[in-house]
């Protein structure tokens, strides 16, 4: 139950960098700031490999 929390708290973690990340982008892009949209996507393209990551352990069955 242990590795349950943990992962579950990573999880939450991956989720809330997600969505501040997608936020700084859209406020960048609004305010037509290309160097932090820029530094914004390329974060997006971190949290996204680590979801794909993570999909992969779940599929696999190394996870839950």
């Amino acid at each position: 139950m242990d590795k349950r929390a943990a992962w579950r708290e990573q999880e939450q973690q991956l989720i809330a960098r997600w969505n501040a990340a997608n936020e700084r982008y859209r406020a960048a892009h609004t305010g037509n700031q290309a160097a932090e949209a820029e530094a914004a996507r390329a974060e997006l393209e971190v949290l996204r490999r680590q979801v794909a990551r993570l999909k992969v352990e779940f599929s696999s069955g190394k996870r839950y």
